[in-house]
């Protein structure tokens, strides 16, 4: 059994030390993530300048990349045998609702869309580190499970767990994702130069987020497992696009 470990906090984040240490007595566990932090990052490939691996004194793999970046080089370069999947994270912070847009985090799983299994996102609820034992042992009973799991290629199981002891855990709750609000607007800055910039602010509360979501699984002390798919086509708007194509022939 092969792992190939990734994020978006970076390679010397706690979360993937976390992630690694949890897994490791396992399978066999590769860890390619990147040199820095790429939060937000999405599916982005760079595109416009070579990446450079270089093993670390650990024997993790760092990238001067993307998420995206490092599982593709994993699957497709470095590795002289194939992963069995992709575990991501464990993200310090929420991957809730819409922020699996935007998150690196579950894109450096869903680059594990090619693998024969499903992969992992997980994400502790909290910036802070003292409950990531927590979200490392739910990572490591969800992955020595996955084989009972009947779920086809590309899917991802993007996990949320509260920060909260383990003993403070309610249990585990399959989830769809909820949505949140408008973000804040962002904050207008001007440096010494005279010259405006713009930080993106915070995200959204919850503005679906009632029983069956995400966001009420952790906030009610669930671990949250919600099932993503590759596939974003919208198949009952179908009827309404082909009636409006026709109508402009």
């Amino acid at each position: 059994m092969r792992i190939l470990i990734s994020n978006d906090d970076g390679v010397l984040a706690p979360g993937i030390a976390a992630l690694h240490g949890a897994l490791s007595d396992y399978a066999e566990c590769i860890v390619i993530a990147p040199a820095e932090d790429r939060s937000g990052a999405s599916s982005a490939l760079t595109l416009d300048r070579p990446l450079h691996p270089m093993r670390l004194p650990n024997g993790y793999i760092s990238v001067n990349g993307t998420p995206t970046d490092c599982v593709h080089l994993g699957i497709n370069a470095l590795l002289e045998q194939l992963p069995d999947l992709v575990a991501s994270g464990i993200n310090l912070g929420a991957n809730l609702g819409d922020d699996v847009l935007y998150s690196g985090t579950v894109a450096a799983a869903l680059e594990g869309r090619f693998l024969s299994r499903p992969a992992f996102a997980f994400s502790l609820v909290s910036r802070q580190t003292d409950n990531l034992p927590t979200a490392a042992h739910f990572a490591r009973k969800l992955i020595e499970a996955h084989e009972r799991l009947d779920l086809p290629p590309r899917t991802v199981l993007n996990v949320n767990v509260p920060n909260l002891p383990l003993d403070h855990i309610r249990g585990v709750q399959l989830t769809r994702l909820g949505h949140r609000a408008r973000a804040a607007a962002p904050v207008k800055e001007v440096n010494p130069r005279g010259k405006e910039g713009y930080w993106i602010a915070v995200s959204g509360d919850a503005e679906d987020g009632g029983p069956g979501t995400d966001f009420h699984a952790v906030m009610q002390g669930y671990v949250s497992v919600t099932p993503l798919q590759f596939d974003r086509t919208f198949n009952e708007a179908f009827g309404s696009v082909q009636g409006w194509l026709e109508g402009l022939l």
